[in-house]
């Protein structure tokens, strides 16, 4: 492909860098600055990685609100020093009992993005329909429980704090909620909070959150079981029944999260770990697999990228128990939160309201967003993600853990729907394989491939890395940029000698990386 068709996809020239975090103490990473420094302030006052990373999540929910909250879902590695790691699956999960006539197939041969079929009235995308059972607070309860050092309160107490003054608007904030507008205009609880007046609050604007400082204050005091069998169970229920959800009382109380051994595969001289069968874990080894088999270790360039991409490529096709995925996900609200203590025990948080600002409802009783976790699930029956009850969410997202010689490495994850193996898969080979740091690994310019017909090439790959490319499939030059993004989020903490480095997405505004004790 010539330079100047690469150049005709660039909109802007300006360097996108993150700053490392370096620290031989503890490192935590997020998608937003407030959520970080969250984190670190629990590390400072003695916590470990678990309190730290359990802290910066339900931080975020008043930081980005679009992409998390209490009514989301996702998974959870913690990686012990000694290199064991447990992963905490807290994904969304279905009713006992549901009207398969609501959630019927549109019948017209509409697709999501993640190749499930489209109910009619777009009952499983939109609205209160598509709300799944929330997995996120007995997740990370059971985390606190498990391997925390600090209480469920002390974890919510920056939310809170948070919520009560109200959340300040910045200029991506007030874009994000822009191109809600439409949508969310049809729930006027949403509206009342992210549109006051009925107008896109402009950056330095406060929003108040009155609703969910109330429901956060009452987990503070009362504790998160609450969410699952006391008041805010029954105020939620009730706001999802006035609205035509199923979900009942018994629901909520019998959800538990999955508890279990992460799942271990040979890579590189190490060991990379992931969730079970219902993440995309099962892609990523797929690819690594092929991957270290046709290249090994080696330098990156314009072998290194071909043979990724052929490697992604045939993990995606023969992935035939899941739908076939559409190209991207214009709308994902996924993030990811990392962090490591001074004892190197890791954690790394995948979760997310699904699409951006999930289902568009707002619980008004108790100020929590919801998600909408029915898209996860395919309205046709004898597939892996049919509509079953009590059936657990399939779903793209991997937090990955690296280990070796009897301790932690690194952990890494991303948001980016469809985007996130591939990107996961790069980072790790780029990393273990053409041993790059982890900041040169995250700032790599890199390339899409495996769930569309094409790859999508980062316009600052070399001439003869994107020649490489062109040889296995159509390429499409992209630059990395806030919005859209034709490329996963992802970030990482990992080892430098004896410290601990962490880096953020650097094309996420806000995310960033904060070091307790930072050494140079």
């Amino acid at each position: 492909m010539d330079r100047s068709v690469v150049e005709q996809a660039r909109h802007e020239y300006w360097d996108r860098r993150k700053r490392p975090a370096v620290s031989d103490k503890g490192v935590v990473t997020s998608q937003h600055f407030a959520a970080t420094q969250a984190g670190i302030a629990v590390l400072e006052e003695g916590g470990n990685a678990v309190d730290a990373a359990v802290t910066t999540a339900l931080t975020l929910q008043t930081a980005e609100p679009w992409m998390s909250g209490l009514g989301a879902c996702g998974y959870m590695l913690v990686v012990e020093p000694d290199g064991s790691v447990e992963c905490i699956e807290f994904t969304g999960r279905l009713p006992a009992k549901m009207d398969m006539d609501v959630y019927a197939e549109k019948g017209d041969g509409s697709a999501y993005f993640n190749g499930n079929a489209i109910s009619k009235n777009d009952a499983n995308v939109r609205g209160f329909l598509s709300v799944a059972i929330p997995g996120c607070v007995r997740g990370f309860s059971a985390a606190l429980d498990r391997h925390g050092t600090i209480p469920f309160a002390r974890a919510l107490r920056p939310a809170l704090d948070r919520a009560r003054a109200g959340m300040e608007v910045d200029w991506h904030t007030s874009l994000t909620i822009a191109l809600g507008q439409p949508e969310m205009r049809r729930d006027t609880g949403m509206q009342a909070i992210f549109q006051p007046d009925g107008k896109i609050p402009w950056p330095g604007m406060r929003l108040a959150m009155p609703q969910l400082a109330q429901t956060l204050e009452r987990l503070t005091e009362v504790g998160p079981e609450d969410f699952y069998t006391g008041q805010i169970a029954r105020d939620l229920v009730a706001d999802l029944q006035e609205n035509g959800n199923g979900i009942t009382l018994e629901d909520l109380a019998d959800y538990q999260p999955l508890i279990y051994d992460a799942i271990p595969f040979d890579f590189a001289g190490h060991v990379i770990h992931t969730p079970g069968h219902t993440s995309g874990g099962h892609r990523l080894r797929a690819a690594l697999g092929m991957f270290e088999e046709r290249h090994g270790a080696g330098p990156d360039g314009p072998e290194f990228f071909a043979q990724m991409a052929r490697a992604l490529r045939e993990a995606y096709a023969g992935d035939k128990p899941l739908a076939p995925p559409a190209e991207t996900d214009a709308k994902g609200s996924t993030t990811q939160i990392n962090a490591v203590d001074a004892t190197g025990r890791m954690v790394a948080i995948t979760f997310t309201l699904f699409n951006r600002f999930g289902a568009y409802a707002l619980s008004p009783r108790t100020g929590v967003l919801l998600n909408n976790g029915m898209a996860w699930y395919d309205p046709r029956p004898g597939r892996a993600a049919s509509m079953i009850p009590k059936a657990y969410a399939h779903s793209n997202m991997c937090p990955v853990a690296i280990t070796g010689a009897g301790r932690s490495h690194a952990v890494l994850g991303a948001s980016g729907g469809n985007m996130i193996v591939p990107a996961l898969a790069q980072i790790v080979a780029l990393h273990l394989s053409a041993g790059l740091d982890v900041e040169d690994a995250l700032m790599r310019p890199r390339m899409d491939a495996g769930a569309g017909p094409g790859i999508i090439a980062n316009v600052d790959m070399s001439d003869a890395e994107i020649a490489a490319l062109e040889e296995i499939a159509p390429v499409r030059p992209a630059q990395a940029e806030v919005m859209h993004r034709p490329f996963a989020s992802p970030a990482m903490i990992g080892r430098r000698a004896e410290a601990f480095v962490g880096m953020p997405d650097i094309s996420y505004p806000a995310a960033h990386a904060a070091a307790l004790e930072r050494n140079a």
